[in-house]
């Protein structure tokens, strides 16, 4: 078993993945209380650290495989102003920062896809000498959720640096090759529960992947499933994403049936014993902001493998 350090850990998703391909948590770092509440609730062994990354030292965990983490989005989101290092919710340089105390063999963080925008040409640049002024190589790529078996697109930037002596040892991780669950396929089960008649039918016509997940912000009020082009597109899977349900359609439910916290994090990649504590908004947002578990171990996995081929080829050049 390989350890990490976890920054941003919010409710766990790129955790699970990590955990998955083989890593334990010295330590999660996350701000928001409840998301804390939701890793300690599922995993009690593991040293969860409610602060602001801000205040976080490295030092003690000098040495990791692996610093991890999902810096915020904001700075660099289509959605947003787009202010990149202007944004004070940029915590790149904070990453930076423990990259530099802990001295990881490996670094993965991810963002959204507006951090490839060309506005954040020169930032990618320098964030890029940046690293190899710490001794690592770096590299990101887009990779699409439903490429790894998640029912849903979502596109997200992936940044891998390992130092560079390991980093001739990486490769990017291959997609599935098959296409991913539906939507009707992944939520069928959950659609039936409480008895809805209608249930087969909808899953047959909720016959596609999910749109992006959005949603998420504090600033947004009560949980949706995003602007009107989004609940458009889940209109057309024949699901109400004006509002989130607290349970599945009952036997005498009519309509378009809304999704429950439990559903979107199903749709997120989330495997289904995870659960979130919190009321329906904040829970909501927990699943929102978070990055879908089979991504994280797909990539995590090919960190591990560079980290086994460069030991096995250090051992037997010894």
């Amino acid at each position: 078993m390989r350890n990490c350090v976890e920054i941003c850990a919010g409710a766990g998703g790129q955790a699970i993945g990590l955990e998955k391909a083989g890593f334990e948590p010295m330590a999660l770092v996350e701000i928001e209380p409840l998301a804390c509440d939701t890793l300690r609730f599922n995993r009690k062994q593991w040293n969860v650290i409610e602060a602001d990354i801000r205040e976080f030292s490295g030092k003690p965990y000098e040495g990791a495989d692996l610093l991890a983490g999902g810096v915020p989005c904001p700075p660099f989101s289509v959605a947003g102003k787009q202010l990149g290092g202007k944004d004070e919710r940029d915590l790149f340089p904070e990453a930076l920062r423990l990259v530099q105390e802990i001295q990881p063999k490996a670094v993965m963080l991810e963002n959204v896809r507006g951090f490839l925008g060309s506005v954040f040409e020169d930032y990618r640049s320098c964030l890029k000498e940046q690293f190899r002024e710490l001794g690592y190589e770096v590299d990101w790529r887009l990779l699409n959720a439903s490429d790894f078996g998640v029912p849903q697109l979502r596109p997200r930037v992936v940044i891998v640096a390992l130092k560079k002596d390991l980093w001739k040892y990486f490769s990017w991780p291959e997609t599935h090759g098959k296409a991913p669950p539906t939507v009707g396929d992944t939520l069928y089960e959950h659609m039936a529960a409480d008895g809805w008649p209608k249930a087969m039918d909808w899953a047959k016509s909720a016959n596609k992947i999910a749109p992006t997940i959005v949603g998420g912000s504090k600033k947004h009020g009560g949980p949706d499933l995003g602007p009107t082009r989004a609940k458009r597109a889940w209109a057309e899977l024949n699901v109400n994403g004006h509002t989130i349900a607290n349970s599945a359609p009952d036997v005498n439910h009519e309509g378009f049936p809304r999704l429950t916290v439990q559903m979107v994090a199903l749709l997120q990649g989330f495997p289904e014993y995870w659960k979130f504590v919190g009321r329906k908004t904040p829970a909501y947002r927990q699943v929102g902001n978070a990055f879908p578990p089979p991504v994280a171990e797909a990539v995590a996995k090919r960190i591990s493998i560079a980290l086994d081929r460069s030991e096995q080829i250090n051992t037997r050049a010894a």
